[in-house]
């Protein structure tokens, strides 16, 4: 290990270019990306996932339309470009705002619109809080412009920060998108004036509510020559992380390719394009590499609430949400708001393209790794899964030992007792949620779950594969467990896991949406029939 191992400085929740290059801080170098951008200037938009590092990159850019060269000495970008020209730039951020109301966003807006209008010297023959954003935008463009003799640099960070914040809050998300889409128009208007633009956000708004006057703006978030714009690849794992994953093998008493297996099992796996490298989790790997510990850190920064309401909502089963395929078009054009929760998982990475199908243009996605598979999971248990009478941990401990050790009663019992008090009333969503509980607690097991499993005579509702034994399972609502074991009997499901080895279990089982209980359950063998 590098003796100055233990000096590395890595840039946990640093997202100043300039202070990260200034203090030494290790910076994986995605200039060369930025080339690509600044040659051919334009409109861009580019969609990540939060803590995937999209404000160091409108930093980044920042740093070079301010002619900061001395910044970006040893870079890609110093060796690609000599023109380093300072450009106004005018660098809006909307990560930090409050958007429980329209007003909280023009509070924003205000702020960046007067400290602009301070540096380029706007003035106006009224109070300018009198004049819309909009306007007031349009003017400080062209008075940097023509102040300056240089075309003006317009960087948007989190562009769709006030929407998010309001998915469900209809009214405010409305007023919000009025002000932006006016307040965006600029973009176009005063081309001009500009030297380029990008746009950074979670996800894709669709054109009519937000972009619809824009048709200039390229979106590269599914471009493959753009996928390792942000994130950190395999290449890059090796380049600038060796000494830190040494230091962390001998922290752990493990070899430094085991480090590396347990990286790539819990950081990486996205991809963002049809053809795309391997990229890990960057907030993720730099506090592992920080703390010296393979922890849970992208997911607990933050808490999808928004999507647990959308699956409840439509209904959706959790086992038809990993892995899915969906059409690329569909995915590619979907807006955050879709009915369909697949494409906000994906754009908000707790999906990831997995593989692309050429012939029929289909993406196949599903959870990126087991940081966000498993952290989900646990994430939705307050909401599918209540035990009565202990601590969830302790309970789905006792489950995951009386799965993996035969004892159907029991585990059938301590399933009674964790969905007992359903909240919803509606058949349809009591049913939805009884089977999403059921596929969180075996998933969690960490074995290998099957759910409504098609046979050549019908579909399981649920099998479960242990090292030891085969469960196959048939859930009815508001009927009896009499007729569901009668459907595994008629269907003989079993027949797939005959040749397998392994005991196999029957259980068919009747959920109450009235007592909103598991009302009854019959327990079988293949050959007790």
């Amino acid at each position: 290990m590098n003796d100055s191992s233990a000096h590395i400085k890595y840039p946990v929740g640093i997202q100043s270019f300039a202070k990260l290059r200034g203090e030494g801080y290790i910076y994986v170098d995605k200039t060369e990306y930025l080339y690509k951008l600044i040659k051919t200037k334009g409109y861009y938009f580019l969609s990540r996932p939060r803590r995937f590092g999209k404000s160091l990159l409108l930093s980044t850019l920042e740093g070079y339309y301010q002619g900061r060269r001395d910044l970006f000495k040893g870079l890609a970008l110093d060796v690609l470009t000599d023109d380093w020209e300072p450009h106004p730039v005018l660098h809006l951020d909307l990560n930090n705002g409050t958007y429980k109301s329209v007003e909280g966003l023009e509070e924003v807006l205000r702020i960046h619109l007067y400290e602009w209008e301070t540096e380029y010297g706007v003035t106006y023959d009224r109070n300018a809080d009198s004049i819309s954003p909009s306007m007031r935008f349009r003017a400080v463009i062209r008075s940097a412009f023509e102040r300056t003799g240089k075309k003006v640099a317009i960087l948007v960070d989190e562009y769709d920060k006030p929407l998010i914040s309001n998915i469900n809050n209809e009214s405010v998300a409305d007023e919000c998108r009025v002000l932006l889409k006016a307040f965006y128009s600029n973009l176009k208007t005063m081309d001009g004036c500009i030297e380029i633009a990008v746009l950074t956000g979670v996800a894709r708004f669709s054109k009519v509510s937000i972009f619809s006057d824009l048709n200039n703006l390229r979106d590269i978030s599914y471009e493959s020559q753009f996928a390792g714009i942000c994130g950190v690849t395999s290449d890059e794992l090796d380049l600038y992380f060796r000494d830190g994953i040494e230091e962390l093998a001998a922290k752990e008493g493990v070899d430094a390719g085991e480090v590396r297996r347990r990286l790539r099992d819990n950081y990486d796996g996205y991809h963002f394009s049809k053809e795309s490298p391997d990229i890990y989790n960057p907030f993720s790997l730099m506090n592992a590499f920080a703390k010296l510990e393979i922890g849970s850190y992208w997911f607990d920064s933050g808490t999808p609430t928004f999507l647990v309401n959308l699956i409840g909502r439509e209904q959706w089963l959790l086992s038809d949400l990993a892995p899915v395929e969906i059409d690329a078009r569909k995915l590619e054009s979907a807006g955050i708001l879709s009915a369909n929760p697949v494409p906000p998982l994906y754009q908000t990475g707790y999906l990831t393209i997995k593989d692309y199908d050429r012939t029929f243009e289909t993406y196949t996605l599903d959870y990126p790794n087991n940081e966000v598979r498993i952290s989900f999971l646990y994430f939705l248990i307050p909401y599918y899964v209540k035990p009565e009478k202990e601590p969830e941990e302790f309970s789905i401990k006792r489950f995951v030992m009386a799965v993996l050790s035969g004892d159907a009663e029991g585990f059938m019992a301590l399933m009674e007792s964790m969905v007992a008090g359903i909240p919803y009333s509606e058949k349809g969503s009591a049913e939805s949620h009884f089977r999403n509980a059921a596929y969180i607690l075996f998933s969690l097991m960490g074995q290998y779950v099957r759910a409504e499993e098609r046979t050549s005579d019908g579909r399981i509702d649920l099998t479960v594969e242990t090292p030891k034994y085969v469960y196959i399972f048939e859930f009815k609502v508001d009927s009896t467990a009499e007729a569901a074991m009668e459907q595994i009997r008629r269907k003989r499901y079993w027949l797939k896991y005959a040749a397998s080895g392994k005991e196999i279990r029957l259980i068919g089982a009747s959920f109450d949406t009235a007592t909103r209980r598991l009302s009854s359950c019959l327990i079988e063998t293949p050959d007790s029939l």
